[in-house]
């Protein structure tokens, strides 16, 4: 990593030391919004952004994300996830408490088309990204000028069906090595087994060229093209082992007509690919995605 990266991570590592958030999800009933704020006031914690939603009051389920400024969070942070864990009990919640100073590692997988890699790394570089691109997996060869010029560990994984599981294992192996936290497909065409998907639940974000649930799978825009479509759109989801029907986390669209061709149809959308994947990492980053079955609630 650059010092010039190096330096904008400490800085914002600095200024969020005390800056934690709290996301739940469980049964709605009442007294869950009391019995958070009441814990976090304990602990002399001042609410900074709070966003809830319930799908039904009477009988549904309830989410909310908290970010909160808490004096000397370091020192408090075991202490306060030992005493959540029985309200967490009392309430049967899934939780999750994030600590903003841990910058997220996270490891790139990109094949021939860099437009979204790009995209991200000048997010990355702008500071508008604070996260740790740890490293760049790629089964071609032509994203390693880039990424090594911004001092990023680069990797050559050559792939195909034939040898997936011998190249997921050295993938697997890297992730590891890294203490990576979550993996981001930009254009990575090659479909993941079964089994390294379990290994990562809800934790490796993909990027489709096409409005989902509209033209899953290989060639959208030639078959978007035959269709005669006025829209066109990306799709930043989940991988889960259905084929692009994992929890969609972002998506966006733009108009089109008769007079453009494939060709046009592909520049439009990669436009949008580059700003729909940047901003899906964006909402993993700052932990404002909660999965619900195959769902999300961004908040």
């Amino acid at each position: 990593m650059n010092s010039y990266i190096q330096e904008q991570i400490h800085a914002f590592q600095e200024q969020n030391k005390n800056r934690g958030r709290l996301l739940v999800s469980c049964p709605d009933k009442p007294g869950i919004v009391s019995a958070i704020s009441k814990f976090l006031y304990s602990f002399q914690a001042n609410i900074i952004e709070s966003s809830q939603y319930s799908t039904n009051p009477e009988g549904g389920d309830f989410f909310i994300r908290i970010e909160f400024e808490c004096p000397q969070l370091k020192e408090k942070a075991a202490e306060m996830e030992h005493q959540f864990t029985e309200i967490a009990e009392t309430f049967s919640m899934d939780w999750n408490l994030t600590h903003v100073y841990h910058i997220k590692k996270v490891a790139i997988f990109v094949s021939k088309e860099l437009h979204c890699l790009q995209e991200l790394l000048w997010e990355w570089q702008s500071g508008d990204l604070m996260v740790d691109i740890a490293l760049v997996i790629s089964n071609h060869e032509e994203a390693r000028a880039i990424v090594e010029g911004l001092q990023i560990p680069f990797y050559y994984i050559p792939a195909n069906k034939d040898i997936r599981e011998q190249v997921e294992a050295k993938q697997n192996q890297l992730l590891q090595e890294y203490d990576i936290d979550f993996v981001v497909l930009a254009r990575y065409m090659q479909i993941l087994t079964p089994k390294f998907v379990a290994a990562h639940p809800n934790k490796i974000i993909n990027i489709h060229h096409s409005f989902l649930p509209a033209f899953v799978g290989a060639r959208p825009y030639e078959r978007a093209y035959d269709r005669g479509v006025k829209l066109i759109g990306a799709t930043s989801h989940y991988v889960t082992n259905d084929l692009d029907e994992g929890p969609i986390i972002e998506q966006d669209i733009s108009r089109v007509d008769h007079r453009d061709d494939v060709i046009q149809l592909k520049k439009i959308g990669r436009k949008i690919e580059r700003s729909v994947l940047a901003r899906a990492v964006k909402w993993q980053i700052e932990d404002r995605v909660i999965v619900h079955h195959n769902k999300t609630i961004v908040f």
